[in-house]
C-alpha cells in the first residue's frame, strides 16, 4: 500500500493535472529544434507524476495517471512521424505510451508491498533496467530514452563514455527522486539542508568530469591523424524519388555533384545518403551502371560510401529461402531478399564491401517478429520504396585507402540504427576508427524529427570517442567531434556538398568495452528489489512506515 503520511494533501483536480505536468515537461525536454533549449527539465519533469502518486488510492487509478503523463510525452516528441505516415503516427504514440508505463507498473507493485518511499527509491532502477531491456528486442522504438534528452548539452554528460546513455537515463531519475525529497522535506531544515548539496553536486560532477575530458591534451602532443571526407546532399524529395526519377537521372545528380567537389576538395572519401542508389547496382541486370560507377571512382581515385538497395538470391533448399521476407521471382523463378543496404567500393575494382540494415524501424522497414509470424507481414505500414526489407546479420567493417594514413576502417550506420547504443559499440569494438551514418529524414518536413535524429548522434560519439560523417538525403548532414560538438553542417533542404578533416581514434572507452554494464546492474538490483518487497511485504497499517 502507499504512504498514508506525506506531506502534501493533493486535492482531485490538482492531482490530475500533475501528469499532464509531467508529460509536458518531459515532452518538451527533448531536442526539438536548435534555438530550443530547455533539457534542464528534464531534471524534475518527474516530480509532477511521482507527487500525485504518494496518495492512497487504487492501483489502477494510479496507472490511469502514468499512462496520462505517458501519453503526453510521446505525443509531444514523436507527432512528426505521422508526416510519413499518419496511421503509422498513431500507432506508434498508442505503443509508445504503453511501453514508457512498463517500470510503472513495478513501481506501482512496490508501492503497494513496501509503501513509497520504497518504490520511490526502486524507481530509477525499474526505469534504467527497462529502457535496456526494450531496446533488446525488434519491437522496440528506443527514440525516447530519458537520456536522450541531455543529447544538445553535451558539455555536462561526458560520462557517457563510462555509463553510455543509460548513465544519462539513471542520473536524471535520481535527480528527480531527490528534488522529490526536497519538495517533501521542505519543512524538514536539518533533511533541506542534507539534500541540497547533494543535488549541487550531481549538477556540477558532470560538468567538472566534461571539463577534465575536453582539456585533456593529445598523447606526445601530437596532431591526431585524421582523414578527408566529404558529404553529398543531394536534396531529392523521398516521397517522388522512386516514382519521378529514373535510375539515370538518379546516378547523373550525384556524378555531377561528386565530381565538382573532387577537383576542389580531393576528398579520401565520398558519401552518398540512404538509398542514394534506389535500385539494385550490384545485380546483374545493372551491370552498366555499376560499371559506369566504377569507371568514376577510378577516375576521381576516390573511395565511395553510399546508401543503395540490395538483392540477394536463394538456393530455393537453402535455409534463408525460408525467410519470410524472401520472395519468388516469377521470372526467373529464383528465390529473392531486398535490402537496405549501404556499400564501400573503392577505386581499384574491387569487391565492394557490403553492409546489411540490422535494425530495421518497425512496421515501416520490416514487421517485428514477422520471420516466426510470418502472417504479420500484412500489417506492414510501407513507404514510398520501403518495404519488407531483409534484416542484417554481421557488423561490417568497411576499409579504404587514405592520403597519408594507410588503410583506414569505419563503419556505415544506416539511418535508424543510430538510436541503438549497444549496435554502435559494437562497430567500434571491431575496429572502426570512425563512424558515418547515411540517412534520409526527407519524410518528416520541416518537423523537428530530423534535429532529434542528429541530436541522438551526439551521444554516440562521446559514449565511443568516436567522430561522425553524418550524410543525409535532404538534411540535416553534419561532423561530429568526439565530444558531440558539431563543427561542419549543411543545413536542411540544401543541394550541397560539405568537406572537413575526420578525426581517427582507435582507443576504446569503458562504455564501448562494456556496453551493458550499468543496465544489467540495474536489472538484477530491479529483480532483487522486487524479490525482497514480496517477500517481505509489510501488513497494510505498516506500509507507510
Amino acid at each position: 500500500m502507499s504512504d498514508h503520511r506525506h506531506p502534501l494533501h493533493i486535492s482531485g483536480r490538482f492531482s490530475s493535472g500533475l501528469p499532464l505536468l509531467s508529460g509536458l515537461l518531459l515532452g518538451i525536454s527533448f531536442p526539438s529544434y536548435p534555438f530550443i533549449r530547455l533539457e534542464f527539465l528534464a531534471w524534475i519533469a518527474f516530480v509532477p507524476l511521482l507527487i500525485s502518486l504518494q496518495q492512497d488510492e487504487p492501483s489502477g487509478k494510479s496507472y490511469r495517471k502514468v499512462w496520462l503523463a505517458m501519453f503526453v510525452f510521446s505525443a509531444i516528441t514523436l507527432w512528426w512521424v505521422s508526416l510519413a505516415t499518419f496511421l503509422g503516427g498513431m500507432l506508434t504514440l498508442a505503443a509508445q505510451s504503453f511501453f514508457l508505463t512498463v517500470p510503472f507498473l513495478g513501481f506501482i507493485a512496490v508501492r503497494r508491498w513496501k509503501g513509497f518511499r520504497f518504490a520511490l527509491f526502486s524507481f530509477p532502477f525499474f526505469w534504467t533496467a527497462w529502457e535496456w531491456a526494450y531496446m533488446q528486442q525488434d519491437l522496440s522504438l528506443g527514440w525516447l530514452t530519458l537520456g536522450n534528452s541531455q543529447a544538445n548539452l553535451t558539455g555536462m554528460i561526458q560520462y557517457a563514455d563510462i555509463t553510455g546513455v543509460w548513465g544519462i537515463t539513471f542520473w536524471l531519475l535520481w535527480f528527480n527522486v531527490l528534488v522529490l525529497l526536497l519538495w517533501n522535506s521542505r519543512n524538514e531544515l536539518s533533511l533541506h539542508f542534507r539534500l541540497l548539496p547533494v543535488l549541487l553536486l550531481m549538477v556540477a560532477a558532470p560538468v567538472l568530469y566534461a571539463k577534465l575530458v575536453v582539456d585533456e591534451p593529445v598523447s606526445g602532443g601530437e596532431k591526431k591523424a585524421s582523414v578527408r571526407v566529404s558529404l553529398v546532399q543531394p536534396n531529392i524529395d523521398p516521397f517522388r524519388k522512386w516514382q519521378q526519377y529514373t535510375s539515370y537521372d538518379i546516378m547523373e545528380l550525384y556524378y555531377s555533384q561528386t565530381n565538382r567537389l573532387v577537383r576542389h576538395e580531393h576528398p579520401d572519401l565520398v558519401i552518398w545518403p540512404e538509398t542514394a542508389i534506389p535500385f539494385y547496382i550490384l545485380d546483374s541486370s545493372y551491370s552498366g551502371y555499376l560499371h559506369s560507377l566504377r569507371l568514376s571512382l577510378k577516375q576521381w581515385n576516390v573511395a565511395l560510401l553510399s546508401g543503395f538497395s540490395d538483392i540477394v538470391y536463394y538456393h530455393p533448399d537453402s535455409l534463408q529461402a525460408k525467410s519470410s521476407t524472401v520472395r519468388l521471382d516469377s521470372t526467373s523463378n529464383r528465390f529473392f531478399e531486398t535490402f537496405n543496404a549501404s556499400m564501400l567500393l573503392r577505386p581499384d575494382f574491387t569487391t565492394p564491401t557490403v553492409y546489411h540494415k540490422i535494425r530495421l524501424v518497425p512496421f515501416a522497414e520490416r514487421v517485428p517478429y514477422v520471420e516466426y509470424f510470418p502472417w504479420l507481414d500484412r500489417f506492414t505500414f510501407s513507404l514510398a520504396g520501403i518495404s519488407s526489407w531483409g534484416k542484417g546479420t554481421s557488423c561490417e567493417i568497411m576499409e579504404f585507402n587514405s592520403t597519408g594514413n594507410g588503410t583506414v576502417k569505419t563503419a556505415n550506420i544506416i539511418c535508424y540504427e543510430s538510436i541503438f547504443p549497444g549496435l554502435v559499440s559494437v562497430f567500434v569494438k571491431n575496429g572502426a576508427q570512425f563512424l558515418t551514418l547515411v540517412t534520409n529524414d526527407g519524410w518528416y518536413g520541416t518537423s523537428y524529427g530530423p534535429y532529434q535524429h542528429v541530436a541522438i548522434a551526439k551521444i554516440r560519439c562521446i559514449e565511443n570517442r568516436r567522430a561522425m560523417a553524418r550524410c543525409a538525403n535532404t538534411g540535416i548532414s553534419v561532423f561530429i567531434d568526439r565530444f558531440g560538438a558539431i563543427y561542419k553542417e549543411i543545413p536542411w533542404w540544401e543541394v550541397k556538398t560539405l568537406t572537413a578533416d575526420v578525426p581517427l581514434e582507435s582507443r576504446l572507452t569503458f562504455y564501448t568495452r562494456y556496453p551493458d554494464m550499468l543496465p544489467q546492474a540495474a536489472s538484477v538490483v530491479s529483480f532483487l528489489l522486487v524479490i525482497f518487497a514480496v517477500f517481505r511485504r509489510k501488513p497494510y497499517e505498516n506500509c507507510s512506515k
